[in-house]
C-alpha cells in the first residue's frame, strides 16, 4: 500500500522553519540590543578598574567594545531579516557571520566581567549591571541554531560612481579610525578587549561576504583607493598629541617594511631565511657609521640621501656575498647556514670593538648619538607646524617611513608581475621543474636574496636615526625588542606569504600585542609557536591569503566563506588557476 504526502503537509514544512529561523534572528536581534542597553549601567562599584565603570548612563572603557559589538550583532541581525537597505551588508548569507560576531560580544562582555573580578579581588565587585551585561550577552549566542544560509558572493546592484568612491573613502577613515583606537589604548585590559572584538568582527564580516565584496569594489577603482589608503596612514601622527603612541607606529611601519622584503624571500622565492634581520643591521650600522655620530670610527657625515642608498648598497653587497656560496643549498640546510649568517653579524658587531678586533663598532656599547636625519633644510628631530598641526620628531619620521613603505610596496608589486617574479614562484614550487624549463635557479634565488637585503638596509638607515643609536643586541634571531629573525618570520607567515598587506598586518599584530601587553614579554616564543601551531591547523595560508594559497590549501572546499568569503576558488583546483 503506498502512502502519499499531503501537499498541505508538504508546504508547511518549509514555511515552518522559516518562521523558525525569523524568530531566532529576532531573538539574536533583541540580545544585541539588550547588550548595548546594558553598557549604559553600572558594571562596578569601584573606579579602581580602569575605565571607570561605576557610572549610570554612558559607556565606558570596555564598555564601549561592549556597545559596539551588540550593534554589530543587532544590524547584521537586521539584515538577515531582510530590513530595506541592510542586505548589502550580507551577500554570502546572514548566519555564519552573526555567529562570530555573537562570540565577539559575549567574549568582549565576559573578558570584562572576568577582568573586574581577577583584579579587583571577587565577584563581590560588580554591580548587578555587570550580571545583566553577562545573560543579555549570551542571548546572541541563539545564531548557533540557526540554519546555514550560505550562498555564491554575486555582483551587487550597480550603485553611481561616486557612491561607490565614497563607500571606499569612508572604509579607509573607518580603518584609521579602528587602528588608531588600538594603538592609543592605555592600558592591557581594554587592549586585549580590542582584540578580541576586531578579531570576532573580522572574521564575521568576512563570513558575511562583506570584505570580498569591498575588495571587488577596490579593484574596480585601484588608483582611488591607493589614494584613500595613503591619505589614510599619512592622516595618523594629525590624530596624535603626543609623540608616545606615533613612535609606536614608526616601529610598525619599520617592522612592516622589513617583512616585505623578507616576504620576497620566502613569499616569492620560497627561500627559508632566518639570518634576515642581520641585513637590517648592517644598514643600520652603515648609516650610524657615515652619518656623523660622535661615536663613529670614520669622521664623514653623509647627506641623507647618500646615507640611504649607502646603506642599500652595502646591505645588497652582502646579501651577494653571503647568498653566492649558499643558495646552492636548500630547505633545512639553507635555513641553518642563514640561521648561521645572522649570528656572525651579531658576534662580529660585538668583536669589532678596538680588543677583539679592529676598533669600529664600539663592541657592546654600539654607536649612540645618531644626529637626526635633515633633508633640504628640513631637520626630522625638530617639531614643525603642517596645517596648523604640530608634528613632533617621531611624526617626521613616521611620514618617511610611510613613504620608504610606499617605495618598498612598488617594488615588490613590480618584481612579483615581472617575468623574475613569475620565475621566483616556480622555484618555490618546483625548482627542478622550473630548471628543467630553461630557469636560472641558483641566479634567480641570488636576484631575490640581494634585492630582499636592500630593501631591509633602507629600512635599517631610518631605524638607526629613529632609535638615535645601534647596539648588537638589537639584532638577535630573537629577543624581547622586535624586530629580530623570529618576529619578521612570523609575520610573513602569520599575515601571508607571497602578498603584500598579509605581513603588514602581521607586523603590526606582532609589534603592538607586546608592546601593549607587557607580561608576555618574557612568553614570546611560546605565543609564536602556539599562534603559527593554530594557523597551521585553522588557515595555513595566512590571515591575508592570494588566490594560489587558497587555492592550494582549500581545494575542492565548497564552502566560499572558508576561502575569504569571496567564492573565487569554489570548485577549482589547481589546474584551474
Amino acid at each position: 500500500m503506498t502512502t502519499q504526502t499531503s501537499p498541505t503537509a508538504g508546504s508547511t514544512a518549509p514555511a515552518d522553519a522559516e518562521s523558525r529561523a525569523r524568530m531566532l534572528r529576532t531573538v539574536v536581534a533583541a540580545g544585541g540590543v539588550a547588550t548595548v542597553i546594558s553598557t549604559l549601567l553600572a558594571w562596578t562599584y569601584t573606579d579602581e578598574f580602569p575605565g571607570d565603570l561605576t557610572v549610570y548612563g554612558y559607556p565606558g572603557g570596555l564598555q564601549i567594545l561592549s556597545l559596539v559589538a551588540g550593534l554589530l550583532v543587532t544590524v547584521f541581525a537586521l539584515a538577515g531579516l531582510g530590513v530595506k537597505g541592510l542586505g548589502w551588508l550580507v551577500p554570502a548569507g546572514s548566519a555564519r557571520a552573526l555567529r562570530m560576531l555573537a562570540l565577539g560580544a559575549f567574549g568582549t562582555t565576559g573578558y570584562t566581567i572576568v577582568a573586574i573580578a581577577y583584579k579587583l579581588g571577587g565577584l563581590a565587585n560588580l554591580e548587578p549591571g555587570g550580571f545583566v551585561a553577562l545573560v543579555v550577552s549570551a542571548v546572541p549566542l541563539a545564531a548557533f541554531a540557526l540554519p546555514d544560509d550560505t550562498r555564491q558572493v554575486t555582483r551587487p546592484k550597480e550603485l553611481p560612481s561616486w557612491a561607490e568612491i565614497l563607500i571606499i573613502v569612508g572604509v579607509f577613515a573607518l580603518g584609521l579610525y579602528v587602528i588608531t583606537y588600538g594603538i592609543d589604548t592605555e592600558y592591557a585590559e581594554l587592549f586585549t578587549g580590542y582584540l578580541i572584538l576586531v578579531g570576532f568582527a573580522m572574521a564575521g564580516l568576512n563570513r558575511s561576504g562583506l570584505l570580498a565584496r569591498l575588495s571587488a569594489l577596490t579593484a574596480r577603482y585601484r588608483q582611488i583607493t591607493v589614494i584613500s589608503a595613503f591619505a589614510a596612514a599619512a592622516a595618523f601622527p594629525f590624530t596624535q598629541n603626543t609623540d608616545t603612541y606615533t613612535l609606536i607606529a614608526v616601529n610598525i611601519l619599520i617592522f612592516a617594511t622589513v617583512a616585505l622584503g623578507l616576504n620576497i624571500v620566502v613569499g616569492l622565492a620560497g627561500l627559508l631565511d632566518l639570518g634576515y634581520v642581520a641585513f637590517l643591521g648592517v644598514g643600520a650600522y652603515t648609516a650610524a657609521l657615515v652619518s656623523g655620530s660622535t661615536a663613529s670610527a670614520f669622521d664623514i657625515h653623509f647627506p641623507f640621501w647618500a646615507a640611504v642608498i649607502t646603506g642599500g648598497v652595502v646591505s645588497l653587497v652582502f646579501g651577494v656575498i653571503i647568498g653566492a656560496p649558499t643558495l646552492r643549498l636548500r630547505g633545512d640546510y639553507l635555513a641553518i647556514v642563514t640561521l648561521g649568517f645572522g649570528e656572525i653579524f651579531r658576534i662580529a658587531m660585538l668583536n669589532l670593538d678596538g680588543d677583539s678586533g679592529p676598533d669600529i663598532t664600539n663592541g657592546p656599547n654600539g654607536i649612540p648619538n645618531i644626529p637626526d636625519l635633515e633633508f633640504f633644510g628640513f631637520n626630522f628631530g625638530e617639531p614643525h607646524t603642517v596645517l596648523g598641526f604640530e608634528l613632533g620628531s617621531y611624526a617626521n619620521y613616521y611620514l618617511l617611513m610611510l613613504l620608504v613603505t610606499v617605495v618598498v610596496v612598488m617594488v615588490f608589486k613590480r618584481a612579483e608581475d615581472s617575468r623574475m617574479g613569475r620565475a621566483w614562484v616556480a622555484i618555490r614550487e618546483d625548482e627542478t621543474a622550473a630548471t628543467a624549463m630553461g630557469i636560472n635557479g641558483f641566479r634567480v634565488k641570488l636576484i631575490a636574496f640581494a634585492l630582499g637585503a636592500f630593501l631591509a638596509g633602507l629600512a635599517g638607515t631610518v631605524q638607526a636615526h629613529v632609535q638615535h643609536t645601534v647596539v648588537p643586541e638589537m639584532y638577535q634571531f630573537a629577543g624581547p625588542v622586535p624586530p629580530n629573525s623570529a618576529f619578521l618570520l612570523a609575520a610573513v607567515i602569520l599575515g601571508g606569504m607571497g602578498t603584500v598587506s598579509g605581513p603588514l598586518l602581521g607586523a603590526a599584530l606582532l609589534y603592538m600585542i607586546p608592546a601593549k601587553l607587557d607580561f608576555l614579554a618574557d612568553y614570546q616564543l611560546l605565543g609564536f609557536g602556539i599562534a603559527l601551531i593554530l594557523l597551521m591547523r585553522f588557515r595555513p595560508e595566512g590571515l591575508i591569503a592570494n588566490r594560489r594559497a587558497q587555492l592550494e590549501y582549500h581545494e575542492g572546499d565548497d564552502d566560499p566563506s572558508d576561502q575569504g568569503g569571496s567564492g573565487s576558488g569554489v570548485g577549482l583546483s589547481k589546474a584551474g588557476a
